[in-house]
């Protein structure tokens, strides 16, 4: 019907992340105000608040439907669990904010992304770094996992992708044919083909993920700030920012 169903009001400042549960019975959101919140989705009410961080937070991801992450601009990352006062894992080693955490499908790795330039895979059962990728020139804003291979893609301020192997911890490919900051990446859900988008040059590139190979454009109207694939991989969905401030669905059906 499109009626409003609740509002979740408690956290003091702007809300940077937002993520549902597997389950769908729950909501995770990540605040300037340094806390991150686990809501009941039915009820609309707090389930646990967790002020860990000593400054705001920016990303949230779930590991399961109780297990969580958090990282913020006070250079760490904590591994949480709903019912518990404290951290399940810390993990520190980044020297700059940090900006993205994902798990990877399997729930074990978890990668992060940092203003130091470097992206990190910590394996979360041994609480240990696995992984310190130290390649990209500048500013890595975001990063998203292959769907099924051991494949990580990176996307940063010095106008690349870069696709790790997490095996190995080595760059296997850069993309490097947007002129602007890359601040977003998705894998298709094939996990074939890589959309990324960039800011202020408002270019959306599709990729082969196993060449690397750009085999299609579409330039629209503002920076690009996020891209999601459709559920067949054939469109993908684009967020401009201004002059235009419009979301465009392109039609990018390549039938690999």
């Amino acid at each position: 019907s499109g009626s409003l169903v609740g509002t979740l009001a408690k956290h003091q400042g702007p809300i940077f992340s937002l993520k549902w549960n597997k389950r769908g019975d729950a909501l995770l959101s990540g605040s300037v105000d340094r806390t991150a919140i686990v809501w009941d989705a039915a009820s609309c009410t707090v389930k646990q608040s967790f002020e860990f961080h000593s400054a705001p937070t920016l990303d949230v991801d779930w590991r399961d439907d109780t297990m969580f992450a958090t990282c913020s601009t006070d250079k760490t990352i904590h591994v949480c669990r709903l019912g518990l006062n404290r951290p399940l894992r810390t993990f520190t080693g980044h020297k700059d904010e940090v900006n993205a955490i994902k798990w990877d499908p399997s729930g074990r790795l978890l990668a992060s992304c940092s203003d130091d330039k470097t992206a990190k895979v910590w394996d979360t059962d041994a609480g240990e770094l696995l992984h310190d990728m130290r390649e990209h020139k500048k500013e890595i804003y975001t990063l998203k996992w292959a769907p099924v291979a051991p494949l990580l893609a990176t996307a940063s301020f010095d106008a690349t992708v870069k696709l790790w192997d997490v095996e190995t911890g080595r760059c296997v490919r850069t993309l490097n044919q947007h002129r602007d900051a890359v601040y977003s990446v998705a894998f298709s859900p094939d996990g074939k083909l890589i959309a990324s988008g960039s800011s202020p040059e408002g270019m959306l590139n599709i990729w082969e993920a196993q060449s690397g190979k750009l085999i299609k454009q579409y330039k629209g109207g503002g920076g690009i700030f996020d891209v999601s694939w459709d559920r067949e991989g054939r469109r993908v969905a684009a967020c401009f920012g201004e002059p235009k401030n419009v979301v465009a669905v392109v039609d990018m059906d390549v039938r690999m």
